[in-house]
């Protein structure tokens, strides 16, 4: 799990000045059962939480965070299917999963407070720390999207790695960047991981229907932020939402048009939902959806209702290359009927699209199950 949904462990411990192991996941490879970011942080009285492999190799990297609390020496750690004890250190999925090992604490990481309270709050924020890369092993620095704290050793690359880090946290993106000793992006004898603490994506859910509490239930469920706007009051409400984080009654088109207002409200993560299959309705906020930087744009309707929605967003001025971006009619062909089933055929085409799937029963493909983000 990402060091985010452990802050609750750690924080006291951070605060009462004890120290402790934090083992992270900073890169993976093949079929790996975690992604960069999943941690793990073993208490100096021996108490784990966390998960960083699902249960493949959880004990060698808990006795791994027990080595680095006592000796204080950060460790970089490779772990893969091993021949010879696969199903005690080895990972039995096939995948490979670099870890990182560091001691925590009030002296190592001053910062940290500071770093939970901007996570707590959904200020974004970054932190990278150099995993890989002699005399510099354990640096850190903590970006903010206005400043920065600490310091990987050297001012250009604390420059050059703040400019970089800044673009990874804009798309909350957690990965490993190499850099020359002085910043050099041509370089490759540092690695950087930075891990991106940037706010929970939104969905957007226009359409009060049925089916939004079911979609709104699974956008919850996969982590986003869930708004749910109906012009009409009698069917938006919190009652009738209990998953969404806010329900607001406005006509589509005006909601969002204040949402454009605001910056980074709407960027390349957020996914809009249109389930109004009503022209008055889901035609001003689609024409306004489709020029934003969203990254899933679908709406619901039957292949009937599709053409002709389509017409009349071309009659408005939409461009080809814009309905190119529509998801419509939205969700995958799973057959679902109930709005339950629908919101997961939804849910699985959202997923798809951020992960570039192909939607294809993965008993006739090829090649890797994992992929980076697609891009665009």
């Amino acid at each position: 799990m990402p060091v985010r949904d452990v802050l609750e462990h750690i924080r006291p411990w951070y605060a009462a000045g004890e120290t402790f192991g934090l083992a992270t996941v900073v890169g993976t490879y093949r079929s790996a059962p975690r992604q960069p970011g999943a941690a793990m942080a073993v208490s100096a009285a021996g108490e784990a939480v966390g998960s960083v492999s699902g249960g493949c190799v959880e004990g060698a990297v808990y006795e791994l965070a027990q080595e680095v609390m006592e000796s204080g020496t950060p460790v970089f750690q490779t772990y893969g299917v091993s021949d010879d004890d696969a199903f005690t250190v080895g990972l039995t999925c096939g995948g490979i999963i670099d870890m990182f090992v560091e001691l925590i604490g009030p002296e190592t990481f001053p910062e940290f407070e500071e770093v939970a309270a901007s996570i707590e709050a959904g200020e974004p924020v970054a932190v990278a720390t150099v995993v890989s890369g002699l005399g510099y092993v354990g640096a850190r620095l903590v970006i903010w999207p206005d400043r920065r704290s600490g310091t990987l050793g050297s001012a250009r690359l604390d420059d050059a790695v703040t400019d970089d880090g800044r673009g990874q946290l804009s798309q909350g993106h957690t990965g490993i960047l190499h850099f020359g000793p002085e910043g050099e992006r041509r370089g490759d004898e540092l690695a950087v991981f930075i891990q991106s603490y940037a706010p929970p994506p939104r969905m957007l859910v226009f359409g009060a229907i049925d089916f939004a509490t079911a979609v709104a239930a699974a956008g919850k469920f996969l982590g986003y932020r869930v708004t749910v706007c109906d012009a009409r009051p009698v069917f938006a409400t919190a009652k009738r939402f209990p998953q969404a984080d806010e329900v607001i009654v406005e006509w589509p088109h005006r909601y969002l048009e204040k949402q454009l207002e605001v910056e980074h409200a709407i960027d390349g993560r957020t996914v809009i939902c249109v389930l109004t299959h009503d022209p008055k309705f889901d035609v001003p906020v689609l024409k306004l959806a489709l020029g934003t930087e969203a990254g899933y744009i679908g709406a619901m309707g039957s292949r009937r209702t599709h053409d002709d929605r389509l017409a009349r967003l071309r009659e408005e001025g939409v461009s080809e290359e814009q309905l190119a971006r529509l998801f419509s009619p939205i969700g995958l062909d799973l057959g679902a009927r109930t709005p339950e089933e629908t919101a997961i055929s939804i849910a699985a085409e959202i997923i798809g699209q951020r992960w570039g799937g192909s939607g294809a029963k993965l008993r006739t493909t090829q090649g890797a199950i994992h992929r980076e983000p697609a891009a665009g």
